[in-house]
């Protein structure tokens, strides 16, 4: 019998070898990580840029269509940078629609396929509100009293129903906590110095026998429809050793946050601890997003720019407003991203973590 040659033999062993790479590379895979590497979209990127400066120049004509509730600027399913179109529901995109008709400021009756040779996405996300009161679930309960308290579990004005303790913050004298204007403002409606609940009033919550810090400052959050860039405050906390600066470890959280903080990028892994839906992951869908957020028929709606947009339906629901969102894997992990303050059924909305620590001029305690 012919002997198989060396060139063969070297063809074979070959083959061999790359099948045995490719399958203990396989093996290896942690569940759920991506078999082909995603497109990550740096908010610093010249091409983001780019982008943002085109969507900012439309944001008004889109906005003016009934079923738009908000831009921002993201990734095509194939990783080209896009246009983003949040809509209340599903809509279709035209290539007839014309630039000059959104230069004129009149409401395209379809959204159009591409802007200034840009592909434009619809992302049905349905209408936003801000994340109050709602349901909890899981086996650590937050929204019991709990003292110390760790980051994550019901807090309140004793005027609202419910939101979350996001973390604490510091001037470097003083510890807060920070939260959301609504959940521990009242949207506007209080005044320095009133008590905020731990539990929040849906919860149990009694004034003022759960109090717990004292509203120290809020921004204000605008309905005039001028732009707004944070829905925050911070409360004074009583006493430092009611709380922890950590999610609880019986909670299978993060644990405590580290003080640097980390811009949002699209396709960024991140994760938050909150009082309804507790501990979830998802991933940064779009950045720069200008959006109209509703706040009930007291307060009305507000306009807000340059917030993150986080998809997935399980990763939110009312009563997680005020949750610290931070990066999840890899260098950046535990890294502050946002802090969580509304979303639909489907997309969570965040302000950046940096514009919420400069309005008070404050840091988070972390390691």
């Amino acid at each position: 019998m012919k002997k198989p040659s060396f060139r063969l033999w070297f063809v074979v062993v070959g083959v061999m070898l790359v099948l045995s790479v490719t399958y203990w590379a396989g093996c290896s895979r942690t569940p759920n990580e991506p078999t082909t590497q995603e497109t990550v979209l740096s908010p610093t990127s010249s091409q983001a840029l780019a982008v943002m400066a085109v969507q900012e120049r439309y944001t008004d004509n889109l906005l003016a269509h009934p079923e738009v509730v908000g831009t921002a600027t993201g990734l095509t399913k194939d990783g080209k940078v896009a246009i983003l179109v949040m809509t209340k529901s599903d809509m279709s995109t035209k290539a007839d629609v014309k630039i000059e008709s959104l230069r004129k400021g009149v409401a395209p009756v379809a959204i159009p396929a591409a802007i200034e040779d840009l592909p434009v996405v619809v992302l049905v996300t349905g209408e936003i509100k801000a994340l109050k009161g709602g349901p909890p679930g899981g086996s650590f309960d937050p929204t019991a009293r709990h003292r110390p308290a760790p980051n994550g579990v019901s807090l309140g004005h004793p005027a609202i129903t419910a939101g979350t303790l996001g973390c604490l913050v510091t001037n470097g004298s003083i510890i807060y906590i920070l939260s959301n204007n609504h959940v521990m403002a009242n949207s506007n409606n209080a005044n320095i110095g009133d008590n905020i609940l731990q539990p929040g009033p849906f919860d149990g919550g009694v004034d003022p026998d759960d109090r717990i810090a004292d509203l120290s400052a809020f921004v204000t959050i605008k309905f005039d429809g001028s732009d707004n860039f944070v829905d925050a405050a911070i409360a004074d906390v009583v006493n430092d050793a009611d709380v922890t600066g950590a999610t609880d470890p019986n909670a299978g959280s993060y644990g405590q946050p580290r003080s640097t903080t980390v811009s949002a990028s699209v396709n960024m892994n991140v994760q938050k601890y909150g009082r309804t839906t507790q501990h979830t992951n998802g991933k940064v869908q779009a950045i720069n997003a200008t959006v109209n957020v509703n706040y009930g028929e007291e307060s009305g709606v507000a306009r807000f720019v340059n917030q993150i947009v986080i998809g997935g339906g399980n990763f939110s629901a009312g009563g997680d407003s005020g949750s610290l969102i931070v990066a999840r894997g890899g260098s950046n992990d535990r890294k502050p991203v946002g802090l969580l303050f509304a979303g639909s059924s489907s997309s969570t909305i965040a302000n950046p973590i940096n514009a919420v620590l400069s309005a008070f001029s404050v840091t988070v305690v972390g390691d």
